[in-house]
């Protein structure tokens, strides 16, 4: 496959079109370690490097992959959904969110985006899947704020957040139970809302489908949703946004 360097050189001397240029760009190789294929060239073309999905992986392979990106230029590589005792068991130098259940190896990258995000959650029992939400904007270059434990069992706790809500750019709604509170938020602000459901709550609420149909049956209009207990998703969309026109 040809290189970055190659294709630089050949754009350079007219062997190459800017329009052939770019289309090699983005068809730059992966690595083929056999039991993955680290994707090197994610970061050109969708803005956002790879991500580890930690889940299911053995240290040894999330080693593996981790190394190969950071060989292949990548400056940060996020792993989710990653437990503690995963994570002291890698070679790789991370950094662990133990709340949210990410590592990060690399560089920490500063805020990019100029606008914030804001994460709330229903309760406390939210908050894993809201930090891997937060957690993952942070990494991804953004400004987060936290409002946590203002479910509509008491409304009073979200209304008092009300300035920071509506200063927000984008705003994550995390929650279990009946779902509510993404509803709510969505009619008091003028931002996107991302719902995620969460599967805290009894047996009615059917490990969180009942809060995912509720979402999704929103009355308010700025609202989308992501799957059950999906922070990373959230937290990533939620940077998309946040960085447009960044």
């Amino acid at each position: 496959m040809i290189s970055a360097k190659d294709i630089l050189e050949k754009v350079a001397s007219g062997e190459m079109t800017p329009e052939e240029a770019e289309l090699q760009l983005k068809m730059k190789p992966f690595v083929d370690l056999g039991f993955a294929k680290p994707d090197l060239h994610r970061g050109l073309r969708q803005g956002v490097p790879e991500v580890i999905y930690g889940e299911g992986k053995t240290p040894e392979q999330i080693d593996k992959i981790t190394a190969s990106l950071l060989e292949g230029g990548q400056e940060t590589v996020l792993i989710t959904r990653v437990s503690a005792e995963k994570a002291a068991a890698l070679t790789t130098p991370v950094k662990y969110y133990d709340v949210a259940r990410i590592g990060v190896a690399g560089k920490i990258p500063e805020p990019s985006a100029k606008g914030t995000i804001v994460v709330a959650t229903g309760g406390t029992s939210d908050l894993p899947v809201a930090e891997e939400a937060a957690v993952t904007a942070e990494l991804l270059g953004n400004k987060v704020e936290r409002v946590y434990d203002v479910g509509v069992s008491g409304l009073h706790r979200l209304l008092a957040q009300k300035d920071k809500l509506m200063s927000a750019s984008v705003i994550i709604a995390v929650a279990g139970m009946e779902g509510a509170l993404a509803s709510v938020i969505g009619g008091l602000v003028d931002c996107p809302v991302i719902a995620v459901p969460t599967s805290v709550g009894y047996g009615a609420s059917f490990e969180g489908l009942t809060a995912l149909l509720a979402m999704m049956n929103s009355c308010a209009s700025g609202v989308t949703v992501v799957n059950i207990d999906n922070g990373f998703g959230a937290g990533y969309s939620a940077s998309m946004i946040n960085h447009i026109g960044g």
